[in-house]
């Protein structure tokens, strides 16, 4: 597997420059697992025996709203996502981050894609909080919650200023890292499943929340949307806990059993 994947990153590298390896190549990953991530979900909003796992059944989003919300994630993603891309490639160089041979081994991947996960989600539990402010959720993040039961193509559905705002968070831990170009490759796919996951609208038996502990999943921040406040955190629920913003959804969920 590790000769397979050297020999493929070679080809890679044979074919591209570094700069469209760090800006386009990035950019394609973030649409593949964006956009692939949802199209599973999008084929279960088909099949009526999986409505009994939808997180919120009486709220379904019409064809309509799909709609409008992919044309707008796809416009945000080419005129802002992609230039934030292009824009860190200088920030992401002058850390080191570099991209040839050889391939960092898996331990570092793990490693370094895990530390980028616990970075981010500390970043955006606090960042979250403040859109959360009557202010900045008034003139900023209400825009996202105009899906209050959402579906996977709305993760990204935000105002400008919040795909900045909480955007950052996703470049903190590379920012600091450095990590190796594959790297940030795996971590930006995981990202993207994760997000779309958490904005699904369904929860599976075999979903990471129902076996991993303190994963937050599509269910907790299911709530979140349904509710307008608390569960702040984008993948763990560590931060909510310590906090004592998971209360109401606590207390919630025991009614619930």
């Amino acid at each position: 597997m590790a000769s397979f994947l050297t020999s493929l990153w070679g080809a890679y590298l044979a074919a591209t420059t570094p700069l469209f390896r760090h800006t386009v190549g990035t950019f394609v990953i973030h649409e593949i697992f964006y956009w692939g991530t949802y199209l599973p979900f999008l084929l279960a909003d088909r099949i009526p025996a999986l409505d009994r796992y939808r997180l919120q059944p009486d709220a379904p989003a019409s064809p309509t709203v799909k709609t409008n919300c992919v044309r707008k994630v796809l416009t945000t993603h080419a005129f802002l996502v992609a230039p934030i891309i292009v824009a860190t490639h200088p920030l992401l160089q002058a850390v080191g981050a570099g991209d040839g041979l050889p391939l960092p081994s898996a331990v570092e991947v793990i490693t370094q894609v895990a530390l980028c996960f616990l970075l981010e989600d500390f970043f955006f539990y606090w960042g979250h909080r403040a859109l959360h402010t009557r202010t900045l959720y008034a003139a900023v993040h209400r825009v996202h919650h105009e899906h209050a039961a959402p579906f996977g193509a709305a993760a990204e559905y935000a105002h400008p200023a919040e795909v900045l705002f909480l955007g950052a968070s996703t470049i903190v831990g590379p920012a600091l890292l450095g990590p190796h170009l594959f790297t940030l490759y795996v971590y930006l796919a995981l990202r993207c499943i994760q997000t779309v996951e958490c904005h699904s609208g369904y929860e599976f038996p075999w979903s990471l929340n129902v076996w991993v502990p303190w994963y937050g999943g599509a269910e907790y921040h299911d709530w979140h949307h349904k509710t307008y406040f608390g569960n702040y955190a984008s993948t763990f629920t560590w931060w909510d806990a310590l906090y004592g913003t998971d209360a109401a959804y606590r207390a919630d969920a025991r009614k619930r059993k």
